[in-house]
């Protein structure tokens, strides 16, 4: 122990010798979580063995506490066998009334609600292919997303069905209905479910669902244009699933102050991520099922309620992004409310500054251990994770490579592997990379290299193996979470007719990690206000992707000697304006 509290360096690798121990042992043949070589589309991977071969293998797991309460929302409440039964009747409504089989895609478009859940779990039993939608999208984004994954049916609820309803005859899908307010002759989600037999285990395993087969489409915006909807099998998804189990399993076994079991309460999650999200589909909602642990849904985001639910459902585990720690932290409700059941406070899909580890460290209970990970909708969210003692030792850090399925490299401009210490572009293998782009083969093959996936993060691995990551190659700003690709915001700007060019990065922020900025300039003799400007933007993009900072300029912006825009000295110039003047006026 160094003098401040926190692990040395000789304390870390001491640990982590017993760790990589404890690892080979769990992975050995014959344990639960055994793992074997296996070759997958012509490249080798590390997999594991005694895992269930499918997404609806995996549900079946529930029936163990079929009695015990599952999904939670606001009033709503059902326990794991009803959650079950309400899947597989479900399943056999789509195959039976609507003839969705295998391959098929079928879209989710709505906020968080158990209908959302089960519907995710239907399609995937049926061995079709879920497409999770972003419901911040404008309607311009769901039906690029509707048509580019060529969904057959679509469930929605009511408020992206009002979005929709102008298009749904030109796209020619099938709507099922969440919860409507309105009168209509659409389906609805729970009167098709009258009266219906649940699929049989006989029915099901018919279906043939392999390992291999396609599960699931996720969209993520990208450095270029529009969204791209991520590829991956039921093998991507449940390697992703027991790779969590994994290291949860020999952390605690090296570390018996992160046991997650709380002896008085069944095990929690609050799920306070949107499901179509990569984080709340899978290492909130799917993971519940290897845990077999409550899911508490909240239908958007709210500090004061998700505090409310953690002591009234005796939450164990609060997974989100970082912004959502700091909110909650800084909730007049926070000292008052009972957070004693908690036994993780975790975060992913953005950096952790290191003020707001501190804060935790002094705000939350001691048994409610801090953790952060590394991962990419490409990845199913596998890369790199930390926790607890480590975490303190490494803030800077979001830990070290997920074993045993995943390899972490560093790479430099000519595809040499890097030593520890050498900054390169972060490499990412393993049985949970995405099958590729839908549609998109040579954005696919820009990223899938011989197995590896080239994340566009860049980085390093520290003396210890731990990855530190310290910029993106790609052009994205992640604001709380939500990622934003830089040229689709910059497009939808140039489409302004006063705009002449832009550029589109991101700032610091205290809540939200960065926030989209963008410089702007304008054409001679032509003048707009910010407000307008991004009024203009809320038909072409979702609202958490218009820059909340506009500057203008009549004179062409700054250039590199390549003839790009010189993108970081206008972030540098947009950081130090923001500290001495307002710029949400125009020239």
């Amino acid at each position: 122990m160094s003098d401040d509290g926190k692990l040395s360096d000789a304390a870390i690798l001491q640990d982590l010798k017993a760790l990589g121990e404890i690892a080979l042992a769990h992975k050995a043949p014959g344990s639960p979580l055994a793992t074997h070589s296996e070759t997958i589309n012509g490249q080798q991977y590390d997999v594991f063995s005694n895992v269930p071969q499918n997404l609806g293998e995996l549900y079946d797991l529930s029936l163990e506490q079929a009695d015990e309460t599952f999904l939670v929302c606001q009033q709503e409440r059902y326990t794991f066998k009803q959650t079950h039964d309400m899947a597989r009747r479900l399943a056999r409504v789509l195959q039976d009334d609507y003839g969705i089989k295998k391959g098929d895609r079928v879209s989710v478009c709505a906020r968080n609600s158990p209908e959302w859940c089960i519907a995710y779990m239907a399609t995937t039993l049926l061995g079709a292919i879920v497409v999770p939608m972003n419901s911040w999208w404008t309607v311009a984004e769901l039906e690029y997303g509707l048509k580019d994954s060529g969904s057959k049916l679509i469930f929605v609820d009511e408020a992206r069905f009002q979005q929709l309803s102008t298009y749904k005859q030109a796209l020619d899908i099938a709507i099922l209905l969440i919860k409507p307010q309105i009168d209509t002759d659409l389906p609805e989600f729970y009167s098709l479910l009258e009266g219906v037999e649940p699929l049989s285990n006989a029915e099901v395993t018919a279906l043939n669902i392999m390992p291999e087969d396609n599960a699931s489409i996720m969209y993520t915006s990208g450095s270029t244009g529009m969204a791209k909807g991520v590829l991956s099998t039921h093998r991507n998804i449940i390697n992703a699933l027991y790779t969590w189990k994994f290291l949860k399993e020999i952390g605690e076994i090296l570390r018996p102050e992160l046991v997650e079991e709380n002896p008085e309460h069944q095990p929690a999650i609050l799920a306070n991520v949107p499901l179509f999200h990569v984080t709340g589909s899978h290492a909130q909602f799917l993971a519940s099922f290897t845990y077999l642990r409550k899911f508490v849904m909240m239908y958007k985001w709210d500090a004061e309620q998700a505090l409310e639910l953690i002591e009234r459902e005796r939450i164990s585990i609060f997974h989100g992004v970082p912004t959502m720690t700091w909110e909650i932290m800084h909730s007049s409700k926070f000292a008052s409310t009972d957070l004693s059941s908690l036994r993780g406070v975790q975060s992913g899909g953005a950096p952790r500054p290191p003020g707001h580890l501190a804060l935790m460290l002094q705000k939350f209970p001691e048994v409610a251990i801090p953790g952060l990970g590394y991962g990419l909708t490409e990845t199913n969210a596998i890369g790199a994770i930390i926790t607890g003692k480590f975490y303190e030792a490494k803030s800077n850090s979001t830990g070290r490579p997920t074993v045993p399925v995943t390899s972490v490299q560093i790479v430099d401009e000519q595809n040499n592997v890097l030593d520890a210490g050498e900054v390169g572009e972060i490499c990412i293998r393993g049985p949970t990379i995405m099958q590729g782009y839908w549609n998109q083969p040579e954005a696919t093959a820009e990223v899938l290299k011989d197995g590896w996936f080239y994340t566009g993060d860049i980085g390093k691995l520290d003396n210890l193996g731990f990855l530190i990551i310290l910029d993106r190659a790609k052009d994205i700003v992640i604001r709380g979470g939500e990622n934003i690709g830089c040229a689709e915001v910059e497009y939808a700007i140039s489409e302004h007719p006063a705009v002449s060019e832009v550029s589109v990065y991101g700032i610091p922020d205290e809540r939200l990690g960065e926030v989209p900025c963008a410089t702007v300039m304008l054409k001679k003799d032509q003048s707009v206000q910010s407000t307008d400007l991004q009024e203009f933007l809320k038909t072409k993009i979702a609202a958490f992707k218009i820059p909340t900072r506009l500057f203008f300029q009549h004179e062409q912006l700054p250039r590199i000697a390549a003839g790009k825009i010189a993108k970081k000295q206008l972030r540098q110039q947009a950081i130090e304006q923001l500290q001495t003047v307002d710029p949400q006026t125009s020239e």
